[in-house]
């Protein structure tokens, strides 16, 4: 029991790393990414001056939304020092945002294909006019803007991914956290009854979703009072790669 348990644990991580979701389709190699990931520096909340404009991080809300203009950004930038102290890795699903605090986690859908994929953001940019959000290389090539270059996007928060402290504005509802997701209903419905009443507290429950066309299903918790309360249970729980999600 004990190594079938452990092997379907294996496979919910691996998933994890492939699909994602909240409507949060994860990243295919940010799970690594996401896990070695730093906390939020105060220092990147601080305004900073580039080509003698000054920016202002801002804080940001679970389902925050904008639109605009995305970009991407690849080999030049492979394996230099992003925004956070991190090294830009041009394989990995992030992102550079002008504002958004670093490790915010957004859902970006290109309106041109209406194909999605989930970043966390780790770096400053784009610097120029009218452009929202640079994407990495792998996240530009799962949307099909690594063949136009740009696109029109709309950007969604979906949460914040190892933030420990600092004030966060949220939004009044319920909160949950995503800690796997399944091609298969049987391996959900095994993952979903490992785990329910986590802490015993927190249950497990199994989400519908669908990735490129693909039914998933993903395993939620519930019963967090709070953004914090979620939050803090990530930065202390054993499931790599969980995430914030918010029921709509």
């Amino acid at each position: 029991m004990k190594f079938r348990s452990a092997i379907n644990a294996f496979i919910a991580v691996f998933i994890l790393l492939f699909l994602g979701g909240c409507t949060f389709k994860s990243s295919i190699d940010a799970g690594e990414e996401i896990k070695n990931s730093p906390k939020t520096h105060e220092a990147s909340m601080k305004p900073y001056k580039i080509a003698g404009k000054t920016y202002y991080p801002t804080q940001v809300s679970i389902g925050d939304t904008m639109s605009g203009v995305a970009s991407w950004y690849g080999k030049d930038f492979h394996g230099k020092k992003t925004a956070n102290g991190e090294t830009y890795n041009m394989y990995a699903l992030t992102a550079a945002h002008k504002t958004f605090p670093m490790n915010t986690i957004v859902k970006v859908t290109n309106k041109r294909n209406n194909k999605t994929v989930i970043v966390r953001i780790n770096d400053r940019g784009p610097f120029v006019a009218n452009r929202i959000i640079d994407l990495s290389y792998a996240a530009a090539k799962q949307t099909g803007l690594d063949i136009s270059g740009t696109a029109p996007v709309a950007v969604e928060v979906l949460g914040f991914e190892g933030v420990k402290n600092g004030s966060r504005s949220v939004l009044i509802g319920d909160f949950d956290v995503q800690i796997g997701a399944f091609k298969n209903l049987s391996g959900a419905q095994f993952y979903q009854r490992e785990h329910n009443n986590d802490r015993g507290r927190y249950e497990a429950f199994i989400k519908e979703g669908w990735h490129e066309g693909e039914k998933i299903y993903r395993v939620w918790l519930r019963g967090f009072g709070s953004e914090t309360e979620a939050r803090d249970f990530i930065s202390t729980s054993k499931y790599q790669g969980a995430f914030i999600v918010r029921e709509k």
